[in-house]
C-alpha cells in the first residue's frame, strides 16, 4: 500500500469530536467522546455508511489515529475509488479512565466487563450521538430506525477491540451487519475463549444469528491478524470451529464470496501499524 502517491494533496478527510453522556461503572454519568472521520467532500445532502472502529486494551478514542495511518488509508482509498466514501468513528469502551482502575498489567476480567457493558452504550448513546449529528442511512435514531439501517453499519476493532467486536456481533446483530475483529478472539465464555473453548464459542456465534432468524446472507465477518501476532493462536481454533457451521459462516479466501473470511498477514506482529492494512484490504467489501 502506497499512502504517499497523491494526485491532489488537498483530498483529505477531516476529524471531528462527538461528545455524549454515558454511565460510569459507579453509576454516575460522565462525558465521553468519540473521534469521527468525515471523508473529503462530506455532503450533508447524501447518506453515508458508518464504520465504528474500537481501540485495544489501554487505548482510547485517539489510539487508531495516533498509532497508525488509518486516516491516510481512508483518504487514499476513497481518492482511488477503492470504496465509496464512508464515515468512520473511533470510540472507547471504557466506563472510567483506565488510570482510575488499579491494574497490574492487563486485568482481563475487568477489561472484559468493560467490553460487555459497552454494548448497551453503543446502541443507546454512541450511535444516536453520531448518527443524529451526521447524515447516515438511519432515517431516525430510534431503535427501529437504527435496526432498519443495519446494512449500512459496520463494527470492528483491534486486540481487545477485536473482542469488543465479537460481543457487538452477539448483542447488537440487529443493528450492525458487518464485523471486523482484528487480532482479537471471542472472550464471551472466558478470556481467550477462542483458543480455550473454540467449539462452544462457535456454537454461541451461530446461535446468535439463528435465534434472530438470520442466515449467512444477513451479515459479514472479516477477521484479520498476523502470523507473528500474539492473537494468532487464539483465532485459529475459533475460525476452524466456525467453519463447522457453514449455514451461518460460509468461509471463502475470496473476499467477494461467502460471508466469513480470515486473512493472515506474513511477518506481522500485534500492532495498530500492522492491522490497519487489513482495514485497507477490506474496504471494497464492507457494504456488500
Amino acid at each position: 500500500m502506497n499512502l504517499h502517491r497523491w494526485k491532489d494533496i488537498n483530498y483529505r478527510g477531516t476529524i471531528e469530536k462527538v461528545e455524549y453522556m454515558a454511565t460510569r461503572e459507579d453509576g454516575k454519568l460522565w462525558k465521553k467522546y468519540a473521534l469521527v472521520y468525515l471523508p473529503y467532500g462530506y455532503d450533508e445532502t447524501k447518506p453515508y455508511n458508518v464504520l465504528y472502529l474500537m481501540h485495544g486494551g489501554g487505548g482510547n478514542s485517539d489510539a487508531w489515529v495516533d498509532c497508525s495511518q488509518i486516516k491516510n488509508a481512508f483518504d487514499q482509498g476513497f481518492f482511488d475509488k477503492k470504496a465509496e466514501p464512508f464515515i468512520a468513528v473511533f470510540p472507547t469502551y471504557y466506563s472510567v479512565n483506565p488510570s482510575e482502575h488499579p491494574m497490574t498489567g492487563i486485568d482481563a476480567v475487568w477489561m472484559d466487563k468493560q467490553v460487555h457493558e459497552f454494548q448497551k452504550e453503543f446502541v443507546e448513546r454512541l450511535v444516536p450521538a453520531v448518527e443524529g449529528r451526521f447524515h447516515t442511512y438511519a432515517e431516525n435514531i430510534t431503535p427501529e430506525g437504527l435496526k432498519a439501517s443495519r446494512d449500512h453499519r459496520a463494527f470492528g476493532g483491534f486486540s481487545m477491540g477485536g473482542s469488543t467486536t465479537w460481543y457487538n456481533y452477539l448483542e447488537n446483530l440487529d443493528y450492525v451487519s458487518t464485523f471486523l475483529p482484528l487480532s482479537g478472539d471471542c472472550w464471551v465464555i472466558e478470556p481467550m475463549g477462542g483458543r480455550l473453548h473454540p467449539e462452544e464459542t462457535a456454537e454461541l456465534l451461530a446461535d446468535a444469528a439463528k435465534k434472530r432468524g438470520m442466515t449467512k446472507d444477513d451479515f459479514r465477518i472479516f477477521i484479520g491478524t498476523g502470523d507473528k501476532d500474539i492473537a494468532y493462536n487464539n483465532l485459529v481454533p475459533q475460525v476452524a470451529a466456525m467453519k463447522a457451521h457453514p449455514d451461518f459462516f460460509e468461509y471463502s479466501d475470496d473476499l467477494s464470496e461467502g460471508n466469513f473470511h480470515f486473512v493472515v498477514k506474513d511477518d506481522s506482529v500485534h500492532a495498530y501499524e500492522e492491522v490497519y492494512h487489513h482495514v485497507w484490504n477490506f474496504l471494497p467489501y464492507l457494504w456488500g
